[in-house]
């Protein structure tokens, strides 16, 4: 199975040069390389780690909550925050530093700090948090904590969940916190006498330069591999942690009594808890480019490969049978129309096809016309931000190692296509106008403002929600000014520098001329919008695989990286939407109805309502658990958000497929 960490061509070849240059400038390198990603930090026997920790979740409610909020432990110097990316903030980490430090190679059993008694609203708070099944996600050398779990579907089978529980409610109705922590730190030693040369060749991605400044006898230090927890409640004795401070030592018996089974650290008001943990470290022969292949493996990797396959094969065979159709039918009526004249022949012509009677009509300005380019300006940049998104992780550079990484990606490649959304919005303009550039400023200003505006509202309106609660979801106030600035700044020029280079190129002129009176289009048995209604169903049959996974990683907290399939099956939405808006122009065309702008659009865009149909049903039977008003709120905010951005990717395929597609056929034909 491919991993985020393995096979990176590029940063092979930066890395081989970066390695022969310091070699032949007689320097030595201090720390090693990752490319893309973070570098390897190398601990030396006795170093000091630092656990950190990170928002309190759950998957049941979509609010996080800072760490500290309960009564946990904090460290002796006080509470830092770990300096956090954009991508983090939007996701709602808040990530800390904790009092879970420990010395490499050394196992200990510490004892951390016994609270003060809780007052009656304190221990309802953490009745209510353990309730809502929230999670202690603790974080070393980047790797968050696992634990061992049994699997309910396959029974002796353990799978990994990232996170612990606050605490557990006994069948006796009462509540137990838990306090104490048996951790494992996996670690790796490079092999003995392992040159820095040998190692970089022998790395085929060469995503670790094993270097330290003159070596040493330990081989170079260990790397963080791996980070497991027992979460246990242990009810301390009270003669073996009087009068102990944090760090100091605990007797092997004081957590003799870790057993996750067993349950002892009642929370009850007015009465104190105490905290404590053990370390062990272990050698492991986990590689540290191949460290996070534990977190990537969960999730039924041969069902997901085998269902996007088999989702692909289909969809292919399906695209391949309406392209032969429709290539075979136009081409026929083409050869057709070759061999007929005079007026027998427009008579016989009149009889085989109607869309040669709309010649004049076919290009005719649509209603709204603003309005359509601006969606589909939009739409051009969403799809263009989704593809490079997507190539950009598929080559490895927003890996998991890197949190954040992929919104903070997704946020700055948005804001720079606003040139590509201004220049295809107003080169639109151009030409549904037959070349007149006038009012291409309100075009260019309204596509900068359109989808970013409806999408900042609805993040407004959540992040107001999530304010109110208290979340560590909300973001902070400098955050949003920033956000602010960085569209008025960045986006909002762009857009209208891409408008005005559009303005000043030549339009597409037509092959055809539009008659002043527009032709009346023949009644219809049948609504065609009914027909771009069904039309939905066979580019969301392209995707419904993989949006079960990406709705996964995003309501259930679950690790998505299979970008490499992504793109394929972005490629084929592409190719799907393109070719059902093609065969839905044609049919219209065919009944003499010339009205193809706005059908087209929404022929491919309508998989938006599909989509949306697919979250309430995911709602229902995966997100059972989904507990309160307000993580309802968000998810239909959120959905409703992403099916709008579906909607005007797709739509904008489907009418440049069409418009292409309608300007080939009326250019191929000799009218008479």
């Amino acid at each position: 199975m491919a991993t985020p960490l393995a096979s990176r061509p590029t940063s092979a070849i930066l890395s081989t040069l970066l390695f022969a240059f310091l070699l032949r400038s007689g320097h030595t390198p201090a720390a090693a390389f990752y490319l893309p990603g973070s570098y390897p930090h190398r601990y030396r026997p006795g170093e000091a780690l630092a656990a950190k920790v990170n928002s309190l979740t759950s998957p049941s409610s979509k609010l996080p909550f800072p760490y500290y909020s309960l009564p946990f432990c904090a460290p002796q110097d006080g509470v830092n925050r770990a300096a956090e990316s954009l991508g983090e903030l939007l996701l709602g980490d808040r990530i800390e530093t904790s009092p879970y430090r420990f010395s490499m190679l050394k196992n200990a059993t510490a004892f951390l700090c016994r609270s003060d008694p809780l007052p009656p609203a304190t221990a309802d708070l953490i009745m209510s948090r353990i309730d809502d099944a929230y999670h202690v996600n603790l974080l070393l050398d980047t790797l968050p904590v696992v634990r061992h779990v049994k699997n309910l579907a396959a029974p002796g089978v353990l799978v990994r969940s990232t996170g612990f529980p606050v605490g557990v409610r006994a069948d006796d109705g009462e509540y137990y916190v838990y306090n104490h922590l048996k951790l494992t730190v996996l670690v790796n030693k490079p092999r003995n006498g392992t040159t820095r040369a040998d190692a970089l060749m022998a790395t085929a991605d060469s995503v670790e330069l094993i270097s330290f400044a003159g070596g040493s006898k330990d081989g170079g230090g260990y790397t963080v591999v791996g980070f497991e927890v027992v979460p246990c409640s242990v009810e301390h004795d009270a003669a073996a942690i009087k009068g102990k401070k944090m760090y100091d030592e605990l007797p092997a018996r004081a957590a003799a009594g870790c057993d996750p089974s067993v349950v002892g650290m009642r929370v009850r008001a007015n009465r104190p808890l105490v905290f404590s943990y053990e370390v062990a470290f272990v050698e492991s022969g986990v590689e540290w480019p191949s460290r996070w292949d534990a977190y990537l493996e969960m999730g039924g990797a041969k069902v997901h490969w085998f269902s996007i396959l088999n989702s692909i094969v289909v969809v292919a065979f399906l695209a391949a049978i309406l392209l032969v159709i429709l290539l075979r039918t136009v081409r026929r009526d083409l050869a057709q129309y070759e061999e007929l004249g005079g007026e027998a022949g427009a008579v016989q012509a009149d009889e085989l096809a109607g869309w040669k009677l709309i010649a004049g009509d076919v290009f005719r300005e649509p209603s709204h016309p603003v309005l359509l380019c601006v969606l589909v300006g939009d739409g051009v940049r969403i799809l263009a931000m989704s593809v490079a998104t997507i190539l950009f992780a598929a080559l490895g550079f927003m890996s998991p190692a890197s949190r954040g990484a992929l919104v903070t990606g997704m946020l700055g490649i948005y804001l720079l296509l606003g040139f590509a959304a201004g220049y295809t919005a107003v080169r639109l303009w151009k030409t549904v106008r037959h070349g007149d550039s006038a009012g291409w400023k309100r075009v260019a200003w309204r596509t900068s403002c359109a989808f970013p505006g409806v999408g900042f509202a609805v993040f407004t309106a959540l992040n107001c929600v999530l304010w109110y609660n208290g979340s560590t979801g909300a973001v902070p106030f400098l955050l949003f000014a920033v956000i602010l600035l960085l569209w008025a700044f960045v986006s909002v020029p762009l857009t209208l520098a891409g408008g005005l280079v559009g303005s000043r190129v030549r339009h597409v002129e037509y092959p055809v001329k539009t008659n002043k009176i527009s032709r009346q289009v023949p009644a219809a048995q049948c609504s065609p919008w009914v027909f771009v209604a069904v039309a939905g169903t066979l580019p969301f049959g392209t995707l419904f695989i993989e949006l079960f996974f990406i709705m996964s990683s995003l309501w259930l907290g679950r690790v998505y990286y299979v970008f490499g399939f992504l793109l394929v099956v972005m490629a084929l939405l592409v190719a799907v939407c393109g070719e059902v808006s093609v065969v839905l122009t044609y049919m219209g065309l065919c009944v003499e109805d010339w009205r193809w702008w706005w059908r087209s659009f929404f022929a491919s865009g309508s998989v938006a309502a599909y989509i949306l149909g697919y979250a309430v049903y995911y709602l229902v039977f995966d997100l059972h658990s989904l507990s309160g008003p307000v993580s309802a709120t968000l998810y239909v905010g959120y959905s409703l958000l992403m099916a709008l951005a579906v909607m005007l990717a797709t739509g904008a395929v489907g009418l440049a497929a069409s418009f292409s597609f309608v300007y080939y056929l009326f250019s191929a034909v000799k009218l008479d």
